[in-house]
């Protein structure tokens, strides 16, 4: 088969966009001939797969975005493809890979005036033409929760629908020996073997809650504050955080690390990862701590935050957030005798599910489909 992959931006350092190129190696593993279309693309190029970089001027995010659909639709012409799989949301998709979270329940909880700008107006039309009664795309969908409002919102089929059970890389899960790896790292950082280390990842700090882990770290007793660090791995703009930090007193405490390759080895390095997110459609990391044996605290409104509740593998900020609230369940995490068992109750519940299939699955739906 021929299969087009449509992606706005490609950067090595985020989750939907490693899920894209998974699916579509995958894919071409098949022996299926995959064009991936995109904007940008940062990091290196995959072998047998050609990517295409579409030129889409504008002086805003969304006028790029309304560009790089116009400008597309003549190499998917001319190209005779069985599938076009998006991972933005886009007109004329066979295939959508639902990752981000629904805009219109956002759009409804804002201002007449927020409603009324061309980049919500934007936002609300490409989700329409995914989701809409008229539109013809299935949707690969990651979230039950997130399916749940497309269709209270839009009125989809059901039928136009497809569960996809979480997913992560093998390369994602450390198997070489973890004790020299944690004193690597801890090395790396200087840090000691007894101290704490409170871990984030994922680009996009506003959202993942970067602020609330800060103000969490001021939070702790200076008994427990002096030997507790927070790293904090992932692109985006730092200097807002920064002067949080320095302004909350932990600037010392706190490193930010940009996109890093070595996620695992900070995983496995790291007592806590935390996810105080503020919407997050899934969050794939949480499946990563789980089956690294890293106990979580994340947000309540996280898509894959009751995969943490049922591990018993941490504990979950309920909604709606309150800053005491996680600075409490975070120093009663510090102080616990149980951290083991949340390790020990994290392997066993990722050991129990199929985590490393997600990419060959989708690959079965674009073929039945």
């Amino acid at each position: 088969m021929k299969i087009a992959f449509c992606l706005f931006k490609y950067f090595p350092f985020g989750g939907l966009e490693r899920d894209c190129l998974q699916i579509a190696e995958a894919c071409s593993a098949r022996g299926h001939n995959v064009d991936i279309y995109t904007m940008a693309w940062k990091g290196d190029l995959p072998e047998n797969i050609k990517v295409t970089i579409i030129p889409a001027a504008g002086f805003t995010n969304h006028r790029q975005r309304e560009n790089f659909v116009k400008n597309i639709k003549p190499f998917l012409q001319k190209i005779n493809y069985n599938a076009i799989v998006g991972f933005n949301k886009m007109p004329f998709l066979d295939l959508y890979y639902a990752a981000d979270p629904c805009y219109a329940v956002k759009a409804a909880g804002r201002s007449f005036l927020y409603r009324m700008t061309g980049r919500c107006k934007s936002n609300l039309e490409m989700e329409q033409a995914v989701f809409g009664k008229d539109s013809h795309t299935h949707i690969l969908s990651i979230s039950h929760q997130q399916q749940d409002l497309y269709i209270n919102y839009y009125g989809t089929d059901q039928e136009r629908f497809h569960t996809l059970s979480p997913g992560i890389s093998k390369d994602r899960i450390i198997t070489g020996e973890i004790d020299a790896i944690r004193h690597q790292v801890r090395k790396e950082f200087s840090i000691g073997h007894n101290e704490n280390i409170l871990l984030m990842v994922g680009s996009g700090y506003k959202r993942k809650g970067v602020d609330r882990s800060i103000l969490a770290l001021a939070s702790l007793p200076l008994d427990i504050y002096h030997k507790t660090f927070l790293l904090v791995a992932g692109e985006d703009k730092i200097k807002p955080f920064k002067r949080l930090a320095v302004q909350a007193g932990v600037a010392e405490r706190v490193n930010f690390l940009g996109g890093r390759n070595d996620i695992p080895k900070l995983l496995v390095a790291s007592d806590i990862l935390l996810h105080p997110a503020y919407h997050e459609n899934t969050g794939t990391v949480l499946i990563e701590a789980l089956a690294v044996g890293l106990p979580v605290i994340v947000t309540e409104v996280c898509g894959y935050s009751f995969h943490i509740k049922n591990a018993d593998a941490g504990k979950i900020i309920p909604s709606p957030f309150k800053q005491e609230t996680f600075n409490n369940i975070l120093l009663s995490m510090l102080t616990a005798e149980t951290k083991e068992d949340w390790r020990n109750n994290g392997k066993q519940y990722a050991a129990g599910m199929d985590i490393f299939r997600m990419p060959e699955k989708i690959a079965d739906i674009i073929e039945k489909l």
